[in-house]
């Protein structure tokens, strides 16, 4: 694959796109910082939607649309099917009302999502501008797609209401999130996200001692989890995330809670996982039960799905995996094979060849109001980007 990737590397048209993102760069990061100055918190990603709706009808895409998941497509190229996918999400873990205005700190670009995800998205913009340049050769056509949901409790939204479709059954999956040059995700790390709620009569914390307290099943809980058994491998988390309950100092609470993130990159792990979380809830609800004070009412038990993301992998010999760690090479980096949890697990889970990138340069503070993006390694990453939807747009078709 280094040699495949090589050889569309050296070819006139594909050098032109080359030479398009090099003398656009400026361009690129102007597109970032205005998608970035957009609130976008998940479930209300309009506004960026319409932004990136607008930009890739003024760069020529063909098809542009919304669907009812208010995901963004666009098409470049001819052929039946979705053909090659590339995929970015549009929305943040940032409210709408926190600043997003992006200032210049130290050769950095700082501000809410500036990495995570309008580098992507703007990763999406410089690749569909850059493919007329060399996409002549392309078997297959290229799909554009800004998608809906993807963080905490949008649980993949977008990306899952792609693949309601029964047709929609694309020959690659790229999502392209965040920013960085060296990591190729190709395991897709799942989860299982829920909310446990116990309830009970409550009162005095003095006169009505002895009913069964809300607060100790959940204390209860949460140790037991805390003590679950994790495999060596695969990698596996069990984290209680939130807790609480009770409006008092001397009142036994009428409710207490607690919400739980398990994770896993194998599925039968994860549901595992789920299983023990599971019982480990219901030996707490028990527990409390039997100590509470005969004939007052019992605590009941109630579990919340707050979102499930699936797992799997993409086989690193798959020509996907491969092309971009070729492509990786190719731009001077060393390729590492890493998992996550992007939009691309869906591809992923559902036997789509997957992968996620990132879009070039550095990134960091992550979900905080002081992200930063520098644009060191910056159209390094476009480039291999460009080197990976061209290799699997012009291959054979391979599954």
């Amino acid at each position: 694959m280094d040699r495949t990737v090589k050889e569309i590397a050296a070819r006139n048209d594909v050098a032109a796109a080359q030479a398009w993102l090099a003398r656009h760069d400026a361009d690129v990061l102007g597109w970032q910082r205005a998608v970035a100055e957009i609130p976008a918190p998940t479930g209300d990603e309009e506004r960026r939607a319409a932004f990136v709706a607008e930009r890739f009808a003024a760069l020529g895409l063909s098809a542009v649309r919304r669907d009812r998941a208010g995901n963004v497509l666009a098409r470049f190229g001819e052929g039946p099917g979705p053909g090659v996918v590339l995929a970015a999400h549009l929305d943040t873990v940032f409210a709408a009302e926190i600043p997003h205005a992006v200032t210049a700190v130290d050769g950095r670009l700082v501000a809410p999502g500036i990495a995570d995800n309008a580098r992507g998205l703007a990763a999406l913009l410089a690749v569909a501008a850059a493919l007329p340049y060399a996409g002549a050769a392309l078997r297959r056509p290229v799909t554009f797609v800004a998608t809906t949901g993807e963080e905490g409790a949008g649980d993949l939204k977008g990306a899952k209401h792609l693949f309601e479709d029964p047709t929609f059954l694309p020959d690659a999956f790229i999502a392209v999130d965040g920013a960085g040059v060296d990591r190729v995700v190709h395991r897709a790390l799942g989860s299982r996200r829920l909310r446990a709620e116990f309830r009970g009569p409550g009162g005095h914390s003095w006169a009505a001692f002895g009913v069964a307290n809300p607060a100790h099943a959940a204390g209860l809980a949460v140790a037991a989890i805390a003590a679950l058994p994790l495999p060596p491998t695969p990698r596996s988390a069990a984290s209680v995330v939130r807790i609480g309950g009770g409006n008092s100092l001397n009142t036994i609470p009428q409710e207490g809670w607690l919400e739980l993130d398990l994770r896993s990159e194998d599925e039968a792990t994860l549901e595992g996982l789920f299983a023990g979380a599971s019982q480990a809830l219901g030996r707490a609800l028990d527990t409390v039960n039997r100590q509470r004070t005969a004939g007052t009412p019992a605590l009941t038990l109630e579990l919340v799905p707050l979102g499930t993301r699936p797992s799997g992998a993409t086989s690193p010999s798959h020509p996907l995996v491969q092309a971009a760690a070729a492509a990786t090479r190719f731009v001077g980096r060393t390729p590492e094979l890493a998992a996550a949890s992007t939009d691309a697990n869906v591809a992923i889970a559902r036997g789509i060849p997957g992968i996620a990138l990132g879009a070039g340069g550095r990134g960091g503070d992550p979900h905080l109001p002081t992200e930063w993006y520098d644009n060191t390694g910056g159209p390094e990453g476009l480039v291999r980007l460009l080197l990976v939807t061209l290799a699997m747009g012009e291959a054979p078709a391979a599954r």
